[in-house]
């Protein structure tokens, strides 16, 4: 980030009202009457029917279409363990993509506690409030545990974003990547450079899609994780493999796919040479990726090649997931977001990619054209067909699937 651009990112943050989000009332308060039906005595007609019936918190109030984005400020960004008052702006960020992209309201919440047990108690009790839950920048594998038990105790939707919409943006765009290169799921060798929250979460997601497990090498910042390896999280070790393989130099030879969810700077020009054929590269740490476009086009004129930003092509945008899949959850009334609902996600923003695409899309990028290809194999973040194509096919694996209340 430059110095120009810091102080510009700091002027838009503080401006003349600090912060990026309001609350505000969207019900008439301008008169007596007004008042009364806001407030008291009206404000007991609603609360009586709750009191009858619980379901009716969903007809009378904003639950239903509220989410919680809920941090302890452990692994924020690339930042790391900034804790709660500094991942502020980023969990007030997420807000404004929920509203802005699926009118979805948000309440950030940064809890003042890294204990596991503190944390989760946290968001049991304050539950209630909300139609839906959303993890966001929590350390692993701690992540892990909480995410598993707060979906296990609550009847709402809870949803790691770091694992889960990272997932299935990188499924979306590699089945297309794929596809294009000639490849398939069952035989495609990957090697994974990450195994923290989103590593793990993609393998798992990728394994789903037909992706083999013996075909997945998972590498940290120690090596290839293999069973000759000793301290290893439960998470860890379900992906570790019989293998001679050491570093990432050896697990990147001849393998079809590199995921990167790291650090930067990681990959060198001579490992993506080292790959087989028509190679596929999503180097997705940010804002600097593990190996740059240019880097990697320099050695190889048969790559596909993905980022996490937007000024290159191919850009993996959690944005692209989250806003929609929670739009779908909260329409269906589900209780949680399974996996049936995430493979539903990815097969909608695949297919989308697939499809002409509208002016205003070309527009908002300033493109004479953009089609399906090695270029573009993932949708554009402001594609507006995406809150028709994606809350749809979430909202229907939903019912499909049984976890919908309606």
């Amino acid at each position: 980030m430059s110095e120009e651009f810091h102080k510009l990112a700091l002027e838009y943050h503080q401006g003349e009202r600090p912060g990026k989000i309001v609350v505000s009332s969207h019900k008439a308060l301008d008169t007596h009457h007004d008042l009364s039906l806001a407030y008291t005595p009206g404000v007991a007609a609603p609360v009586r029917e709750i009191v009858k019936d619980k379901s009716k918190v969903y007809d009378y109030t904003i639950k239903g279409n509220l989410v919680a984005v809920i941090t302890d400020g452990s692994a924020v960004l690339g930042l790391g363990n900034v804790g709660p008052l500094a991942a502020k702006p980023v969990m007030e960020g997420k807000g404004v993509l929920f509203k802005q992209f699926a009118d979805i309201d948000v309440f950030n919440i940064e809890v003042g506690t890294q204990d596991v047990e503190a944390f989760i108690q946290t968001v049991k009790n304050i539950s209630p409030t909300f139609g839906g839950i959303n993890l966001e920048d929590i350390s692993a594998p701690r992540c892990f545990e909480i995410e598993q038990r707060l979906i296990e105790a609550l009847d709402i939707p809870v949803f790691h974003d770091d694992q889960h919409g990272t997932a299935i943006i990188i499924a979306a765009g590699l089945l297309n990547a794929l596809e294009i290169q000639g490849k398939t799921p069952e035989n495609a060798k990957l090697t994974c450079l990450g195994a923290g929250a989103a590593g793990i979460a993609t393998l798992d997601l990728l394994r789903k899609l037909g992706f083999k497990k013996s075909n997945m090498l998972l590498v940290d910042s120690k090596g290839v994780i293999s069973t000759t390896r000793d301290n290893l999280s439960k998470e860890k070790l379900s992906y570790a493999s019989v293998t001679d393989k050491k570093t990432l130099t050896d697990a990147m030879a001849d393998c079809d796919v590199f995921v990167g969810v790291a650090a930067a700077n990681l990959v060198t020009q001579a490992m993506v040479k080292s790959m087989a054929d028509n190679p596929i590269v999503f180097a997705l740490s940010n804002p600097d990726p593990e190996i740059s476009p240019a880097d990697a086009n320099a050695v190889r004129d048969d790559l596909i090649m993905a980022t996490g930003r937007s000024d290159y092509p191919n850009q993996v945008n959690n944005v692209l997931g989250f806003p929609f899949i929670f739009r779908g959850a909260l329409d269906a009334k589900a209780g949680e977001i399974n996996v049936e609902m995430k493979i539903a996600a990815v097969h909608a923003l695949k297919d989308l990619a697939k499809l002409d695409v509208p002016q205003d899309v070309l527009d908002a990028y300033h493109a004479d054209a953009i089609s399906f290809g090695k270029d573009y194999i993932i949708p554009k973040p402001f594609d507006k067909r995406l809150i028709d194509v994606v809350p749809k096919a979430v909202f229907d694996a939903a019912v499909a699937s049984g976890v919908s209340r309606l």
